[in-house]
């Protein structure tokens, strides 16, 4: 990795190369011009889904989940917790299954929420079921130095 990591807005999906000497929480976007991030799980679908994993320099957590399921609501604001703690070394992503059913049948998503983990364009770690705030952390940073 280059000293100006890819880092793909989740807004535009314009890809923006953030100098190691500059603060990636305050980075914007050079084509939208809105922060690259914002302490919030970006919605994606299948598309922005896959320009985040194989552009973005950055792992890249994506939960897939959907509307009418019940833990994916109670999992929702720890996750939305994790991102505030995790980015901006971390992207966290959420992909509604019942809206893009294609991504989630290319990675075999059998029950949801399911958590994946993906580095330079590969899954990594994955996990399922419902997990608190702190145990997302655990688990993503736990998965990072491997």
């Amino acid at each position: 990795m280059s000293d100006a990591p890819h880092v793909v807005c989740a807004r535009c999906g314009g890809v923006n190369r953030v100098p190691a000497s500059r603060s990636a929480a305050e980075a914007r976007c050079g084509r939208c011009h809105e922060p690259l991030f914002d302490g919030q799980p970006a919605e994606l679908d299948t598309a922005g889904l896959e320009r985040q994993i194989t552009r973005s320099h950055l792992p890249v957590l994506v939960d897939f989940w959907a509307p009418w399921c019940g833990p994916c609501k109670v999992m929702a604001p720890a996750y939305a917790q994790a991102a505030r703690e995790l980015e901006p070394r971390i992207r966290l992503v959420k992909l509604d299954t019942q809206a893009h059913p294609e991504p989630a049948a290319r990675y075999g998503i059998r029950g949801i929420p399911t958590m994946i983990l993906f580095r330079n364009g590969r899954e990594t770690a994955r996990t399922s079921g419902a997990m608190d705030a702190r145990s997302i952390v655990a688990w993503v940073r736990g998965a990072v130095r491997d």
